[in-house]
């Protein structure tokens, strides 16, 4: 194996992304180079380390011997020894593939979380001897490997995967009324969770929490609202666009390093600048007073949250991004700003106004996709105008079908005055210059807000931008571990499957951030993908004597995968140890 780096250009830089490729002997003598991992653009210090890795992996090593086995047909030599066994390979069995590798890794992160001796502790057996940290781990596994409904757990998935023997229990934790007891007991303990959580991204990724990001999203149910009035499903602005149907909101803080803290489920009604005050007051009891950088969206804080964050003692200082109607009214006073440069390709002018700092950005990138993006709808819309003025409709028709347009083109149709005759299916349509020029002077740019006293422009925008980690923990929520569609519809119930797939988000943050000082071209999704190629299968090989040989074995990581291990530091278990069973067995002995 060795390292391919293929070079691009972008945006003027020149970019290596390098990749693990492998050389394979044809028939012919031909060499085919195998793709084996793409490691993405990774620095220098990154790429000796995995040359060195593969260097180690490429030498040969032999494999010890434990145990003779001699099939059948071949068993004259030997002199009769009672720990000489022999096979009929020809009636040999293999039974019961099934998922090991996800699950093994997902359950090792569970262990570096701490979090099989958190819920030991914490969910009792019951008096049936149900071992619910167990109930909770096979969850919280499934949401983290292949989220769907319990239901779906309970019938196929458990039964696919090898959580059974890796657990050393049996599909009694796949009970589907177990699954759903399993919510009832873990709302209890979610601020014991939380309390958790800090010493663990303390102790393994020396995680700071002087910079803390909050940000909403909601999740929406399509079912009938509730009649229960205390219900948190309700109707509400939708992220999803979805206003047709209920929703809950929750609210989340996290660390730049995406590292979650805490979260809440509120109702579905709740607006987005009344949840602020109270995560403040939680953040504050659980880490103490200190001096903390608050990043947020605009819509998030109230003016008079953010003079309560300025009057506290010490001041709680925040970064915000402001709403563009107070962009309008600064606008004139930071045209005689001058521009300052945060880093390649980001402008900033600052405007110091009644105790804050206003930062105008602007990102050469963000305006160039913008524009594109204006444009490209632009001459959608307008081709479409074009259509319908030729159409021969009648006025009832003609409206329904400009408002099918508007719905399509909803931001660039305020740049286009439409005027309907007063009788008849007609109307005339122009560009509206004046907004068009407007637009084009906003595009790429953004006003934020601050109490910091730190006026260094390129850090301000660096505390802005790591708002894209609280947007990635939503994303992964709602895309890898499928936080919806929502089966229950019992709200204590709904609360816990979000507890489920915070506790599945937590597994996913701590494997990206094993991966990466590694690579960033590695992903927990392909890691989890690549793991579950290993599988679990039985074995079974009758014997000469009556009796019948079983072995419970994983198949072996390809070379990538060993590659990943290794650099991950993580070593598979022992494989399980062989019986030998009579063929009435009253007991098993192990060989």
């Amino acid at each position: 194996m060795f390292l391919r780096a293929t070079t691009r250009k972008k945006d003027g830089k020149e970019h290596r992304y390098f990749s693990v490729v492998e050389n394979q002997r044809l028939s012919g003598g031909r060499v085919l180079q195998r793709h084996v991992l793409y490691l993405g653009e990774i620095n220098s210090s990154q790429e000796l380390a995995w040359r060195k890795s593969i260097e180690v992996l490429d030498q040969s090593a032999s494999v010890p011997r434990t145990l003779a086995l001699f099939p059948e047909d071949r068993c004259e030599g030997p002199v009769e020894d009672s720990s000489i066994v022999r096979l009929k390979l020809s009636q040999l069995r293999v039974c019961r593939p099934r998922q090991w590798g996800a699950c093994w890794l997902t359950w090792t992160l569970w262990q570096q979380l701490g979090l099989d001796e958190f819920w030991l502790e914490r969910l009792a057996r019951s008096r049936k001897g149900t071992r619910w940290d167990q109930v909770l781990l096979v969850l919280v596994v499934y949401r983290l490997i292949a989220p769907g409904s319990e239901w779906r757990l309970h019938r196929e998935w458990f039964e696919r995967s090898a959580l059974a023997d890796l657990l050393g229990a049996d599909s009694a934790l796949a009970d589907i009324h177990k699954l759903y007891a399993c919510h009832d007991r873990l709302i209890a303990h979610k601020q014991a969770l939380f309390d958790h959580l800090v010493g663990r991204w303390r102790d393994l990724f020396n995680a700071c929490f002087d910079v803390l990001l909050y940000d909403l999203t909601s999740t929406y149910f399509e079912s009938d609202p509730p009649l229960d009035d205390e219900d948190k499903r309700r109707f509400g602005y939708s992220r999803d666009h979805r206003p047709d149907c209920v929703q809950v909101v929750i609210a989340l803080v996290v660390t730049p390093q995406g590292l979650p803290l805490a979260y809440e489920v509120l109702a579905g009604n709740t607006a987005d600048n009344t949840t602020l005050k109270a995560f403040l007051a939680r953040i504050e009891r659980q880490y103490g007073k200190a001096r903390r950088v608050w990043c947020m969206d605009r819509g998030v804080p109230t003016e008079a949250v953010l003079n309560e964050m300025r009057a506290a003692d010490p001041p709680v200082q925040y970064l915000v991004g402001t709403p563009k109607g107070r962009l309008t009214r600064l606008e004139r006073a930071l045209l005689a700003k001058p521009w300052q440069v945060a880093r390649p390709g980001v402008q900033v002018k600052l405007l110091p106004r009644d105790g804050e700092l206003y930062v105008f950005a602007e990102s050469r990138d963000r305006v160039a996709k913008e524009r594109s993006m204006r444009r490209r709808q632009l001459k959608w819309l307008w081709q479409r105008l074009d259509q319908l003025s030729t159409m021969k409709l009648t006025r009832d028709a003609l409206l329904m079908k400009l408002g099918s347009a508007k719905s399509k083109a909803t931001a660039t149709w305020r740049l286009i005055d439409i005027e309907m005759a007063q009788q008849g299916a007609s109307f005339s349509y122009r560009l509206n210059r004046d907004k068009l020029r407007q637009i084009r002077r906003r595009e790429g740019r953004y006003l934020l807000r601050t109490n910091l006293t730190e006026s260094d422009p390129a850090k301000l925008w660096s505390y802005y931008l790591q708002l894209v980690a609280v947007e990635e923990a939503f994303k992964t929520l709602k895309g890898d571990l499928a936080i919806r569609p929502i089966f229950h519809q019992q709200q204590p119930r709904i609360e816990a499957h979000i507890f489920i797939a915070f506790l599945a988000y937590c597994l996913h943050v701590t494997l990206g951030q094993r991966l990466k000082a590694l690579a960033p071209g590695l992903t927990p999704r392909s890691v989890l993908h690549k793991f579950a190629a290993v599988h679990m299968i039985d074995v079974y090989v009758p014997t000469t004597d009556g009796r019948e040989l079983s072995l419970t074995r994983y198949t072996q990581p390809e070379p990538e995968l060993k590659l990943l291990l290794d650099k991950l530091k993580l070593s598979l278990p022992a494989q399980p140890l062989p019986k030998i069973t009579a063929t009435h067995p009253t007991a098993a002995t192990t060989v």
